[in-house]
């Protein structure tokens, strides 16, 4: 392993004769294959090496993770050249995370590192009161990961640490999927409180991290339109929306989803809030459920539909943009006049812009002539990186519909 503690003894990867580096100067935290030069030399780095980034003359750029098996080959870990990528580097990191969570949120649950938003690049760790779930999707994280945990190890009231090796991305870096309690023990559920509702937590065999934080502020937002109401939360994992709305005072909620073990999590969560009587889960695909309410003439004061990425990559984004379209376009027929239609993407291929023109088309295509409230994204503890257009994935609108 490269002693990273040292700049002097780092090897040193180069960009390209006349490549602009302005993007690199400016903050953007990758450098792609072809920006570089990638001779024998650092081709034969071990994925996760630290290095010094030059640009062709010499000059020093940063201090980079290097992985020449990804898309990805550098990734900016510091714009210091010399900086000691130690224990100390590590643990500062950290705190300067958890400084700015505690100030937003009066307990310890929340997005704690949002990759490279938080300067870690590759990166995510989820808190859940003295327990942290976290996924080193990127090899140099998976490399030094015995000092990412010792920093998360020393915040204060943390006493478990879980690793979560099941995402997508750590096989792009060539990565194990390998997960298990590595420090502390973890067993069962664990309650955790958020606008009022009590969603249950799995954190060993539920969805990523066990709990999406990223929509709080947007369940808020869709509870506030559903006192009284009746209401429909379409793709709702562990019933994100229809658990806010039953917090909220709505007269009732189903949940719909593909998992029978999400909605099972749903259930025990209206169970430990003692709004059990007021939910309905129903199982099955999304898509169908809808179609086969559509074709009873079923309605619901409130209607929101949080999918899955339907356009992850470039390549998908025509493909999800029609699936978008035709969430908005079912789940538009399922709203009474007067009611709240909330759509959602989590698509970062698909910007603002492309999502709501896509949910515009399947509103009209309905025949319903809509309003729109509010547009809304994650929370402060999913912070963007100005340079990076994927850390701002999350999309969240609200329509009042007529007609």
């Amino acid at each position: 392993m490269t002693d990273i503690s040292s700049s002097e003894s780092r090897p040193v990867l180069r960009m390209k004769p006349k490549m602009d580096t302005r993007r690199i100067r400016f903050g953007a935290p990758w450098v792609w294959a072809n920006e570089l030069v990638l001779d024998r030399r650092s081709k034969k780095l071990v994925p996760g090496t630290i290095a010094t980034l030059e640009d062709n003359d010499r000059n020093p750029l940063g201090t980079v993770a290097v992985n020449t098996g990804s898309k990805i080959v550098a990734r900016m870990l510091d714009r210091d050249p010399d900086v000691a990528i130690d224990a100390k580097w590590f643990s500062n990191r950290v705190q300067r995370a958890v400084n700015m969570r505690e100030n937003m949120y009066d307990a310890p649950f929340y997005r704690l590192i949002h990759a490279e938003a938080d300067g870690f690049p590759g990166v995510i760790a989820d808190r859940f009161g003295d327990t942290i779930v976290v996924q080193p999707n990127a090899a140099w994280a998976e490399m030094h990961f015995d000092l990412l945990k010792d920093a998360l190890a020393s915040i204060d009231g943390v006493k478990n640490i879980v690793k979560n090796a099941a995402g997508r991305a750590r096989a792009t870096e060539g990565l194990d999927d390998v997960s298990g309690v590595v420090l502390g023990e973890v067993s069962g559920l664990i309650p955790v409180e958020m606008n009022g509702a009590t969603y249950m937590a799995d954190l060993l065999g539920g969805q990523k991290t066990g709990l999406f934080f990223d929509q709080r502020e947007s369940h808020a937002f869709g509870a506030r339109m559903s006192k009284g109401a009746t209401v429909l939360d379409v793709f709702s994992h562990v019933g994100g929306f229809g658990l806010a709305a039953l917090a909220g005072g709505a007269k009732s909620a189903v949940c719909v989803d593909g998992s029978a073990p999400a909605l099972e999590l749903a259930q025990k969560g209206a169970e430990a809030m003692g709004a059990s009587d007021r939910l309905e889960i129903r199982k099955g695909d999304a898509f169908d459920v809808m179609e086969d309410m559509v074709a009873n003439g079923v309605k619901f004061d409130v209607v929101i539909c949080d999918p899955p990425a339907f356009a992850p990559s470039k390549p998908a984004l025509e493909k999800g943009l029609r699936a978008y379209e035709r969430v908005a376009r079912l789940a538009a027929q399922l709203v009474a006049p007067g009611g709240y239609l909330g759509l959602c993407s989590c698509s970062h291929a698909a910007d603002a812009s492309r999502f709501r023109e896509a949910c515009d088309r399947g509103v009209g295509k309905a025949g319903r002539q809509a309003q729109l409230l509010h547009t809304g994204s994650a929370g402060p503890d999913h912070p963007q990186h100005p340079s990076l257009a994927e850390s701002g994935y999350l999309k969240a609108m609200f329509w009042r519909l007529d007609g």
